[in-house]
């Protein structure tokens, strides 16, 4: 983790992140308000300036303060062979990213209103995707009694994303305290109600049919925590069950589980799906490959939330997302 990154994450809070943008702004409208008086013969030029200035300024209010409001619930199907008919049209509500430790101040409201959407979908599954805070453990304490809201007929589950790991404080913390916020943080799961899987599984069943759901510690490239171990998530799993694999980073799904394994359905987020997007393009696509939304690779599949929130609480393009994914059986469509 480089010098500048540590010392953003130590120092600013999310609104730390907005008075920011509100000085930069000013900054620059003091530039630009110069150089119109000076560029008095360079219409064309004044006219740039002055329209860069209002777009830029359009952009930051809209992403600070309407965006992060625009839940979107988003409906998608797989279909696979492989799911018994027991469990068609099975519902599984996937939520990502929420970094809890952003919704303060006016932002707590955010955070009840996806709750309540969660619940509002009935669905037969929960499912979270990793990264539930941003810093340390005491981030989500506040917020406890909303997220222990959240009900599902077959439970709540749950893996830990990058930010769920003491990675970002552990240059600045005594070991002890690390290993305190790394428990912290699972047993505050636990006391939610949610099943949090660390490399394991957990079995579903309809009466003689069941299905699983299997949970890999964050897996990522570079920097980032590399835990995942499909063998022992999947451990005792027979090759023609279906299986629904949580992972935080979706760069696991290329290096570890489409090679090691056979699950059919991957559920990540990690991305944010950049948090910006303008007509439909993000630029985090060019750094990540699976960035946002659904991918196939053959008869198996990917699903990337965008999330909840993130470190800066800022959303153009890419609104917080909720994920209502069904399930269907191949042997239905054939009937």
């Amino acid at each position: 983790m480089n010098a500048l990154s540590i010392l953003l994450f130590i120092l600013f809070s999310p609104d730390t992140y907005i008075y920011i943008g509100w000085g930069l702004l000013l900054l620059l409208t003091l530039i630009v308000v110069a150089g119109l008086v000076r560029l008095r013969r360079r219409r064309w030029l004044r006219v740039l300036m002055l329209v860069t200035l209002l777009l830029c300024w359009w952009a930051f209010l809209w992403g600070s303060y309407v965006g992060v409001r625009q839940l979107r619930v988003v409906h998608v199907e797989f279909t696979s062979a492989d799911l018994p008919k027991e469990f068609d049209g099975y519902r599984i509500v996937q939520f990502s990213d929420a970094h809890v430790g952003t919704f303060t101040g006016w932002r707590k409201d955010l955070l009840r209103k996806a709750i309540d959407s969660i619940n509002a979908q009935h669905a037969d599954a929960v499912v979270f995707t990793g990264d539930l805070k941003n810093k340390t453990y005491d981030e989500i304490t506040e917020h406890l009694p909303q997220l222990r809201r959240i009900k599902a007929r077959d439970g709540v589950f749950s893996v830990l994303g990058n930010h769920d790991y003491p990675m970002y404080i552990s240059d600045f913390k005594h070991p002890y305290e690390l290993e305190l916020d790394q428990g912290m943080v699972e047993n505050y799961q636990d006391d939610m109600g949610w099943v949090l899987l660390t490399n394991g599984r957990h079995r579903i069943r309809r009466d003689s049919a069941s299905i699983v759901i299997a949970g890999m510690e964050n897996d990522g490239e570079g920097r980032f925590p590399q835990l995942g171990d499909v063998n022992s998530a999947l451990f005792g799993i027979a090759r023609d069950e279906f299986v629904v694999m949580l992972e935080h980073d979706p760069s696991a799904w290329r290096r570890k589980i489409l090679p090691h394994s056979h699950v059919q359905l991957t559920l990540s987020g990690h991305t944010h799906g950049g948090q910006f997007s303008l007509f439909g393009w993000s630029p985090v696509s060019l750094a990540k490959r699976y960035s946002n939304g659904m991918y196939y690779m053959g008869n198996r599949a990917l699903y990337v939330s965008p999330g909840l929130s993130g470190v800066i609480p800022f959303r153009l393009g890419v609104p917080p997302e909720i994920t209502v994914i069904t399930l269907r059986s191949e042997m239905r469509n054939k009937q």
